[in-house]
């Protein structure tokens, strides 16, 4: 049985960069995933509402403009919320410091710029079995 995961891409914050967020969410829908994509400017509060709505397995967060550092926060309210058996991945321009702090907070993995896009797809196709069989034991 093929399993097709289901990818939120959104922006959090006030980083309106998109070309990245849109370019990720078209080649993971080439690659046969569900992707849910959101406009820029999203607020917290909306990604947890729509992660839960739509039962994604990964919430895919771009930062070009230090938006990243509101990550943690995200991560305390899908906890909060009760969705931890959501990986969370961040891509694009993250300092080395930056990434361990968002690793501590409970990211299961940072994209840097120049990265494949066959890696980011993968790297979902990798998790998404465990993160549903996480879902079925909870």
């Amino acid at each position: 049985m093929q399993i097709h995961p289901k990818v939120l891409v959104t922006k959090i914050g006030l980083d309106g960069h998109d070309r990245g967020s849109r370019l990720v969410a078209a080649y993971l829908r080439d690659a046969g995933m569900e992707v849910i994509y959101t406009p820029p400017w999203q607020e917290i509060p909306a990604v947890v509402k729509l992660a839960t709505e739509e039962d994604v397995d990964v919430i895919g967060i771009s930062s070009l403009a230090t938006d990243h550092l509101i990550v943690p926060k995200l991560m305390t309210a899908l906890r909060a919320a009760g969705l931890t058996d959501v990986a969370v991945i961040v891509g694009g321009i993250v300092p080395d410091e930056d990434e361990d702090m968002l690793l501590a907070a409970g990211v299961a993995k940072v994209f840097h710029p120049g990265g494949a896009l066959e890696d980011i797809a993968e790297y979902i196709r990798e998790i998404t079995p465990t993160l549903r069989a996480q879902r079925v034991s909870t």
